[in-house]
């Protein structure tokens, strides 16, 4: 097919899917000129033909099947950008893999869950799947893992990969407003969404995590065992606490493969060093890091979503198929997945935030249960009693910061169990890992 016209079928037309039209119309000489043909959209799927998306499709197919989009005879490439696990993109996507076509989605949970079984199809079909836009919007970072560090052996692999987490966590940090605030204020900038349990309770993140960590390693990792935590339980205090303390704080998704060849994996909230560069990646920004034997530790940063990024990350993929570049889905012949290794079985420092009842032998009790279960603790902090805000609530409480020495997170795991009975400790503890990124 080289040389001649590449034609699109897009399903799916909201700002990505308005966004690639737009994108490939503006840009149609220079993308010629780097693909070598000419590409155009044929044919489109969408619930709403009437609504207005601020691009001319006079001309085009419209199915209102997004399913029959995948056996339109005119439609060589498959672009899937409905999003969504399951439904009509995971059908839309297993049909036209079926029927030998390639297909370009955005779609971080179709791939995260489903990822295994879709790169069986597109081998069986001798077909292709690609999904640039899938992680950190405009970020080349599937083409840094897949591609750019093929030749090295990577020993870990995550980042920031959420900016409505990273924009609410570093408006925290510069206001010493609360969570409840900030998110609000993310929805009316429409930074978050309506409902914006997806991305502040970590999925959306870990599901970018689970596709890096997928490549990185050449196999996928069983989604289901990935350790997720959100935002929602980090309080103003916490990130004065942070501070004081030479951190900051960042919804950090981190993939490493020990010397056993298990991998650890997990996406929460983490303590980073100030003096991280990772660490001052604000805002929106969202950063992808990697860390191989050879090429060492690297960090890439740019806007992770938005309809300009996530377009141009889409046509990047079109464009390597229109040059007629091949590559396996997971950057090597597939092999089954993987489990993550359970949470008891990371290490590291650990910081640990109570609320506890102002009253004498509560330091005591807090500290006779890191020592039965053989947690050192490397520094203490106390707050007054009018910043534990909301926790407050009736009683007098003061929010207490701990951080440990290296321990396992087993054992802290425990300690909380441990305090779970103390009348003199409010509400749900938190806890964060401290990383030395």
């Amino acid at each position: 097919m080289n040389g001649q016209t590449l034609h699109l079928g897009i399903a799916g037309l909201g700002t990505v899917g308005a966004g690639v039209v737009r994108l490939l119309r503006e840009n149609a000489q220079a993308i010629t000129a780097r693909a070598g043909r000419t590409i155009e959209v044929v044919a489109v799927s969408a619930r709403d033909r009437t609504r207005d998306r601020g691009v001319d499709l006079a001309g085009l197919t419209w199915h209102d099947d997004p399913i029959a989009l995948a056996s339109d005879p005119k439609v060589d490439v498959v672009l899937e950008l409905i999003g969504g696990a399951e439904g009509s993109a995971r059908t839309l996507v297993e049909t036209a893999l079926k029927a030998g076509k390639p297909v370009v989605t955005a779609n971080k949970a179709l791939l995260a869950i489903h990822g295994a079984a879709l790169a069986t199809l597109a081998r069986e079909n001798n077909t292709s799947l690609l999904f640039e836009a899938s992680v950190a919007g405009g970020i080349p970072a599937i083409k840094l893992v897949r591609e750019g560090l093929a030749a090295d052996n990577l020993v870990r692999v995550g980042g920031i990969l959420n900016g409505t987490c990273n924009y609410i966590l570093t408006a925290m940090r510069e206001s010493g407003r609360d969570f409840g605030d900030i998110l609000a204020e993310a929805q009316a900038l429409g930074y978050a969404e309506a409902d914006p349990s997806t991305d502040v309770d970590g999925w959306d993140a870990a599901h970018k995590l689970a596709i890096l960590a997928g490549l990185a390693f050449g196999q996928p990792v069983r989604f289901d065992s990935l350790h997720v935590e959100g935002i929602r339980n980090i309080a103003a205090c916490d990130q004065a606490f942070a501070r004081e303390m030479g951190y900051r704080i960042k919804l950090l998704g981190s993939a490493r493969r020990d010397e056993q060849g298990a991998i650890e994996a997990s996406m929460r909230p983490c303590m980073v060093p100030q003096s991280a560069p990772i660490a001052n990646v604000d805002g929106v920004f969202n950063a992808v890091l990697t860390e191989g034997a050879f090429s060492g530790p690297m960090l890439i940063e740019g806007r992770g979503a938005g309809a300009g990024p996530t377009a141009s990350a889409v046509m990047a993929d079109v464009i390597d198929l229109a040059r007629g570049t091949a590559l396996p889905v997971w950057g090597m012949d597939p092999r089954p997945e993987i489990a993550c290794a359970p949470r008891e079985n990371l290490a590291g420092q650990y910081y640990l935030r109570l609320f506890v009842q102002d009253r004498p032998g509560v330091v005591a009790d807090i500290t006779a249960a890191l020592r039965d279960y053989g947690v050192s603790l490397r520094a203490l902090s106390q707050h007054a009693a009018e910043e534990a805000g909301k926790a407050a609530s009736s009683q007098t409480v003061v929010p207490l910061a701990l951080v440990t020495h290296e321990t396992s997170e087993a054992a802290m795991l425990s300690v909380l169990t441990a305090l779970e009975p103390l009348e003199t400790v409010v509400g749900t503890p938190l806890l964060m890992k401290i990383e030395t990124v």
